[in-house]
């Protein structure tokens, strides 16, 4: 029987090679299609599941009111860790982990690598594999240091590093304790070495204590421990420990479980929200799916396009004695068996896109060919795919009666709804919602690059103050303005895209005792306005030379005037820090940070921070200069005073792009998906053609015979596919809209949605289709109506 099944389904792909074509393409895109997107579903499902211990680790998340709402972020006080430790008996390990980075050696060989500072626990609570060294007690000592096996390569080649010694910063001897597999992509934890966080009070003095909210905290819990005391327990231990402005503030903890990091840690009011990654996970499954189910519409009107030149097989078989149920099991078998050849073109479309797909989407991806359970999924995925696909033309063919089909009157081509015609409104309203979609995310994005950012990016470059800059600065920076290679230069706490410190309790004359509001932080030195362009309203820049007093000095922005509501402001005493700050300057508020939301009032603090320290050159290139030539000579400028650090200059303009990413890989997706949509649903509509060209050639033959034109015949044909497509963007305009208006509220700063927008998609599909239908529409029109009639 089986065997027969296949013997049918080979003759019928040989006897109808175009049609097999079609068919089998149509699905071997959607399915490869799916298979991508069910890749980084995958991934991004699996985010440090991991862990042995998943279900008992959790990250300790601050929790206070400010002016009326909730507001969470997951770094707290270095001192929290220990204190959970001893006044929380369920707890059975709390571990900070501290980013770090830094040069390491082995006699001549310098690299630099990104490392994390963690406490002894962390190899224990965490499952990164040991491939050398005990996790109890790898990371022990102070001096004690855990290489990934790529960094261990890096420093020794083959040879074996444990034991061996690591200089860091050309500074301390580290003993290589331990080496782990590399982390893997999907993990938040991205780390190279690892340091003991004991090293932290070592290098760099005691802690800033509770005040200071910059130390990712972990915990695990004891088996069996409740969930509900720990929380209850861990609710207020910042007012035991703190106090005053905690107890004031009812400022709490909270422990967020790990299996939600990744994808739902996105908060409003204090309550997750749906703008977290898990909503881009559901809209990317249901995109899957839509497209999965699109190319199997597109077999389903295919198959039965071609339902006349199978209706007599159907028809002699049942004649003969075939059951239904064995017609069913055929044709439904004939659509597994495309389903297979389509799933095999997949795996090689698929492998063949990959490396391109990764880059878009900034993943590891890959198929486990060795692993018994890829199989199995893609058996079912097959089997699935079959199914669907084939269950309506199955059904659909298995139904004719023999009388009817051999007397031939068992077509109904004009009914006003077919199964078809709704399978094709279907395809086509998912193809439209993906080009309103497209449309509208690119709007945000020009939208938002378009805004104004309140400096000048153009030339602007910035270098880490890494190794020996920071005792060469000045060196450096005559030497680069004296030769030419820049205009101006100046030392900040952070780039000027990002912000590193913000924080509330700042005191000023006549502020509100009630008032909160939490400031973005920039620490500089002189001729920050210079060498970023910052546009002065009131004041000056900052001039240590001719005015030393401004290492106290405060440039606020105009958002941080409104709060503080001087009439003059130049010359008013702010204070925070610890330190009673004069205002010197008032900028325009410029974009620190993200260009979708509005801009945070800003202090930008002189030189005598205690709290911030100079990490980053702001470098204002000489326009007039190629900027190959001026990064070469400053290169030799850099080597020269740091030697032992790779020259490492990023550009201003590069990194404010990066704010663009997510939504521009949103638009650069959807747009791919649509074309893909558009594409499979072309051929169901090329399908559908076929199927009413062939029920009406007699009908067309008359009508020329009568006297029809080739245009006439072409809009017949023709109308009935526009008519469908306009129903589609009439079902398709609403859904965009409400979805679309929808992901637009997740920005402060947004585009509105226009009526030409859904215009332009409808257009769009019309033309399409059009194009999609006329070579059958002028084919059938140019037939000799003789050869259409002579079978009457």
């Amino acid at each position: 029987m089986i065997k027969n099944f296949f013997k049918v389904a080979y003759r019928n792909l040989l006897r109808n090679k175009g049609f097999s074509v079609i068919n089998i393409t149509g699905l071997a895109i959607g399915m490869s299609a799916a298979i991508l997107i069910l890749l980084w579903i995958q991934d991004e499902l699996s985010y440090d599941e991991f862990h042995e211990n998943k279900d008992r680790i959790y990250e300790v998340w601050n929790r206070v009111p400010f002016d009326g709402k909730l507001s969470l972020w997951n770094s707290v006080p270095s001192p929290l860790g220990p204190a959970l430790e001893k006044d929380i008996p369920e707890v059975e390990r709390a571990v900070r982990v501290v980013s770090y980075e830094g040069l390491l050696s082995v006699g001549d060989k310098k690299i630099v690598k990104s490392g994390q500072m963690v406490d002894t626990g962390f190899l224990q609570m965490f499952s990164f594999p040991m491939l050398e060294g005990d996790p109890s007690t790898a990371l022990n000592e102070v001096h004690s240091l855990v290489l990934t096996e790529s960094t261990a390569k890096a420093l020794f080649g083959n040879e074996e590093a444990l034991g061996k010694i690591v200089k860091l910063e050309n500074r301390d001897n580290f003993t290589v304790t331990g080496i782990v597999k590399d982390p893997p992509s999907n993990s938040r934890f991205d780390f190279e070495y690892l340091l003991p966080m004991a090293y932290k009070k070592y290098g760099e003095g005691q802690d800033l204590g509770w005040s200071d909210n910059s130390t990712p905290t972990y915990v695990i819990l004891r088996p069996n421990a409740s969930f509900a005391t720990v929380s209850a327990k861990i609710k207020d231990l910042k007012q035991r420990y703190d106090g005053g402005e905690a107890k004031e503030l009812k400022w709490e903890y909270l422990i967020y479980p790990l299996k939600r990091w990744h994808l739902y840690s996105s908060f409003t009011n204090g309550e997750e929200d749906n703008n977290g990654r898990i909503g881009f996970v559901k809209l990317f499954a249901i995109i899957a799916g839509f497209i999965l189910l699109i190319a199997c519409i597109n077999f389903m009107n295919l198959s039965t396009a071609r339902s006349e030149k199978r209706a007599k097989e159907v028809g002699i078989r049942k004649s003969i004695g075939a059951q239904k149920s064995s017609l069913i099991s055929q044709f439904i078998g004939e659509s597994v068996f495309l389903a297979l050849l389509a799933g095999i073109i997949a795996l090689l479309i698929v492998q063949v896109s990959l490396p391109a797909y990764n880059k878009l989407t900034d993943k590891a991806l890959f198929i486990n060919y060795g692993n018994i359970y890829t199989w199995i999924a893609f058996v079912g995925f097959i089997l699935f795919t079959g199914l669907l696909a084939g269950s309506y033309p199955a059904f659909f063919l298995s139904s004719f009666q023999p009388v009817k089909v051999l007397k031939g009157t068992f077509k109904k081509a004009n009914a006003l709804v077919t199964p078809r015609k709704v399978l094709v409104v279907l395809q086509f309203t998912f193809a439209i919602v993906l080009i309103i979609c497209t449309i509208i995310v690119k709007q945000q994005i020009d939208y938002a690059r378009d805004r104004k950012i309140g400096y000048n990016k153009d030339h602007l470059v910035y270098h880490f103050m890494t190794g020996d800059i920071p005792k060469n600065f000045e060196l450096i920076k005559n030497e680069l303005i004296s030769s030419g290679i820049a205009r101006s230069i100046t030392r900040t706490n952070s780039p000027i895209t990002d912000r590193w410190s913000d924080g509330w309790g700042q005191s000023w004359e006549g502020k509100d005792p009630n008032d909160k509001t939490s400031f973005d932080r920039f620490l500089s030195d002189e001729d920050l306005g210079n060498t970023v362009g910052l546009q002065f309203v009131q004041g000056r820049d900052f001039d240590l030379k001719k005015f030393p007093t401004d290492s106290t000095g405060l440039i606020i922005n105009e958002s941080a005037l409104k709060v503080m509501k001087f009439k003059d402001p130049i010359g008013k005493v702010v204070g925070d820090l610890g330190i009673d700050w004069h205002i010197v300057g008032v900028v325009k508020d410029f974009i620190l940070t993200n260009p979708y939301e509005p801009i945070n009032p800003l202090l930008i603090c002189g030189a005598k921070s205690r709290f911030m320290t100079f990490q980053v050159m702001q470098i204002k290139l000489n326009g007039g200069n190629a900027t190959d030539k001026n990064l070469g000579r400053a290169e030799a400028i850099f080597r020269k005073y740091n030697p032992e650090y790779p020259f490492d200059i990023k550009f201003v303009d590069q990194a404010y792009a990066k704010n663009f990413e997510r939504e521009k890989l949103q638009g650069t997706l959807a747009a791919l998906f649509a074309g893909l949509t558009i594409f499979i649903s072309c051929l169901g509509l090329f399908g559908l053609a076929t199927y009413m060209a062939e029920n009406r050639v007699k009908e067309i033959g008359i009508r020329k015979i009568l006297g029809a034109s080739v245009t006439g015949i072409t809009t017949l044909l023709s109308k009935d596919f526009v008519k469908l497509v306009l129903i589609s963007l009439l079902i398709a305009t609403p859904l965009a809209w409400w979805g679309m208006d929808k992901w637009l509220q997740n920005y402060s700063y947004r585009v509105g949605i226009e009526w030409w927008v859904f215009a332009l998609a409808g257009a769009l599909s019309v033309l399409i289709a059009l194009l999609t239908v006329s070579y059958q529409s002028i084919r059938a029109a140019l037939g000799n109506p003789v050869k259409s009639l002579r079978a009457e």
